[in-house]
């Protein structure tokens, strides 16, 4: 029997218990928190942390998600220093 393991379908609930209130964005595959974008990209693989100035976007940071997606979140929160 194969096993499914599907980062996203974690991603809304894990960044709400790691961060509190999200806004979701992109159909679940992208989350707001304050002016920073938490992006899941890569098939699941990358967590992106990206800035907001309006329409303009900074990419910050790249994290790894290595089968569990709120330890990558733990991580970013970690990042952002908070």
């Amino acid at each position: 029997m194969r096993t499914i393991v599907d980062p996203a379908a974690e991603f809304v609930p894990a960044a709400e218990r790691v961060f509190g209130e999200v806004r979701v964005l992109d159909g679940s595959r992208s989350l707001l928190v304050g002016d920073i974008k938490l992006s899941l990209e890569a098939g699941e693989r990358e967590l992106w942390l990206i800035e907001m100035h309006g329409p303009l976007e900074r990419r910050l940071a790249l994290l790894e998600v290595a089968g569990d997606v709120e330890a990558a979140l733990r991580a970013a929160k970690e990042r952002l220093g908070g």
